[in-house]
């Protein structure tokens, strides 16, 4: 093909994109080959608009704030909430299953089975209920709660003929305490078996009734059992707590409690 304005022979032609023609590469432009549209390159062109901008208001990146507080008693010395209750309720009733199981093995009657089973129920409960008071005393938010662990472990005992282990939950606390207070609130379970010891062992002193006087000697050497094994300084015993708080108070009443395990014992056999 020949170039449209000095017919010279071009293999590949340059093709003009305002008339149309082919022109080789000398006159390829508009200009070079009197192109008759060249008017269009010099036209003004329309200036586009400048962009539109728009401010978007500020974005800041998600937030949230996530606040605890832990439920405040409506009175400042004792209070349960109803989840509070079901969970003693339950509670009571797997230490109790425990008690009729272990008291059976002997064939007791009726009464003293039943006696016997209600007693540790009770020593067990109040302990419980010893940490709560104290640690409400001190406002803090103090509620037993089941375990599961616990609560398995105590179940399986009600079924085995000797393995018996009463744990089916605990006291659970919140707010802020200092380690006086830790100590104390820890110190006030052992000490209440400790006490209820002490006024199961003056029952026994004037009685004849053979009855009352196995109910006494069992809830007196029971408290003493539990306000020892509670005061073993390892774990989440009250012992490493107490023990943390005051190594004299600790020895003190891990000795009283020692004691009157041994002697209530001496009668239990």
């Amino acid at each position: 093909m020949e170039c449209q304005y000095c017919k010279k022979d071009v293999v590949l032609p340059f093709k003009c994109s305002y008339c149309g023609g082919y022109f080789c590469s000398e006159h390829r432009l508009p200009e070079n080959h009197a192109c008759p549209e060249y008017w269009k390159v010099l036209a003004p062109r329309e200036e586009a608009p400048p962009p539109t901008i728009t401010e978007m208001p500020e974005r800041r990146p998600y937030e949230y704030s996530f606040t605890y507080t832990s439920p405040r008693p409506t009175s400042k010395i004792f209070w349960f909430s109803p989840k509070e209750l079901k969970h003693l309720a339950i509670g009571a009733l797997l230490v109790m299953g425990v008690g009729l199981s272990m008291f059976s093995l002997v064939k007791p009657s009726p009464l003293t089975l039943i006696s016997l089973a209600f007693v540790l129920t009770l020593s067990f409960l109040l302990h419980e209920l010893a940490h709560k008071l104290m640690a409400q005393r001190y406002g803090l938010w103090a509620e037993f709660r089941l375990t599961l662990s616990g609560a398995l472990i105590t179940l399986v005992s009600m079924l085995l003929p000797l393995f018996k282990i009463i744990s089916p939950g605990a006291v659970m606390i919140a707010g802020h305490a200092t380690k006086d207070t830790v100590g104390k609130t820890a110190l006030s379970g052992p000490l209440t078996n400790i006490v209820l010891s002490i006024l199961f062992i003056g029952a026994t002193l004037n009685t004849s009734n053979t009855l009352f006087y196995t109910i006494a000697i069992f809830g007196a050497w029971i408290n003493a059992f539990i306000a020892i094994f509670n005061l073993i300084p390892f774990g989440m015993m009250d012992g490493l707590k107490i023990f943390w708080w005051n190594k004299a108070i600790w020895l003190g009443t891990f000795a009283i409690s020692l004691m009157l395990g041994i002697f209530t014992y001496a009668y239990m056999i």
